[in-house]
């Protein structure tokens, strides 16, 4: 069933590029649908079908997923950036939330069985050490809520529809692909990682930190960092589980571990020399401390990391960043 048309929403962003990329190898048949606002030409892949579109453009979605006869989606497309999110509420809602209301209505009288739907370990709010999937959720920036929300959508059409869903609630996404041909471009989305890898290009590197008076071990954030290479390979493991055992799942991706934002510059600090860190305010809607419980993908999907080592992470993003830099 899930080896037939497989949709990628927001397959020429970062994420997507990756899954489309893994998706490809496995020989499945891969189709694109990207407005091109965050998502990039550059990371189309040429051997996936490209379309042009809006989650927005309700009319233009369900054509394509009859059409194509699309089987499974994977449901990426939406605005991330947290900040921005706190300012433009109307812009994310109708985006994000308004987007997958819109998908999952294109999904009536389709043949679409199986849908992944990328969410935010932002949905769990503030919480002391580890979180399972069984944690109260508890959104505290608006974009954390507009991804609860999209969640909730996909439970309530899923019985509609009649369909098996994945909600993958993503950790902190970085590094970059072993194939060198794809990694992350957009840069306003303020990403720590990314944003250390654009400074890795110049002489003196200056790394801003947003809060060292978190209730941390040293006072800055702490996060869960995943390789997107990993978090490619899940999204395939899942769709095949789905498939199989006919069921929905809820999975957190991460590598069960936290590290402070101190802590990856000082693993920085070991690859670039003369950097300088600013301390600015703390950021609207961040959260101090998070970290993933992965007991469940590991037991579900038998799942093992294969990237998960920070100063690996950081080389790959520092070598995607030398990359794009010297195309441009």
């Amino acid at each position: 069933m899930f080896k037939k048309n497989i949709l990628i929403t927001g397959g020429a962003g970062y994420i997507g590029s990756h899954i489309v990329e893994k998706l490809v190898k496995n020989k499945f048949k891969v189709f694109i649908y990207d407005n091109l606002v965050t998502g990039h030409k550059l990371l189309i892949n040429k051997k996936a079908n490209f379309i042009e579109g809006d989650l927005n453009d309700f009319k233009k979605l369900k054509r394509v997923i009859k059409n194509n006869n699309i089987t499974s989606i994977v449901h990426l497309a939406a605005y991330l950036n947290i900040k921005e999110s706190e300012k433009k509420r109307k812009k994310y809602y109708k985006n994000n939330v308004g987007g997958t209301l819109n998908l999952l209505k294109a999904c009536i009288d389709s043949k679409v069985k199986n849908l992944i739907f990328s969410s935010s370990c932002s949905v769990y709010g503030n919480v002391k050490g580890s979180v399972s999937e069984r944690g109260k959720l508890r959104p505290s920036s608006y974009y954390a809520f507009t991804k609860l929300k999209s969640e909730k959508i996909i439970q309530k059409y899923s019985k509609i529809l009649d369909i098996n869903y994945a909600i993958l609630r993503y950790f902190n996404v970085a590094g970059a692909s072993n194939s060198g041909k794809i990694g992350e471009v957009e840069s306003s989305h303020d990403h720590l990682i990314k944003n250390l890898a654009i400074q890795a290009l110049k002489e003196n590197p200056k790394v801003y930190i947003y809060g060292n008076n978190y209730n941390t071990k040293d006072g800055t954030c702490v996060r869960d960092y995943i390789h997107v290479s990993d978090l490619a390979d899940i999204h395939i493991k899942t769709l095949k589980k789905i498939s199989i055992i006919n069921k929905s799942l809820i999975l957190n991706c991460g590598y069960g571990r936290g590290y402070s934002v101190k802590e990856i510059i000082d693993v920085y600090k070991k690859l670039k020399k003369n950097v300088k860190i600013k301390y600015l305010k703390k950021r609207p809607g961040d959260i101090a401390k998070i970290y993933s419980n992965i007991s469940q993908i590991k037991k579900i999907l038998n799942w093992k990391p294969k990237y998960d080592d920070l100063k690996k992470i950081l080389i790959s993003s520092i070598n995607w960043e030398k990359k794009i830099d010297n195309g441009k």
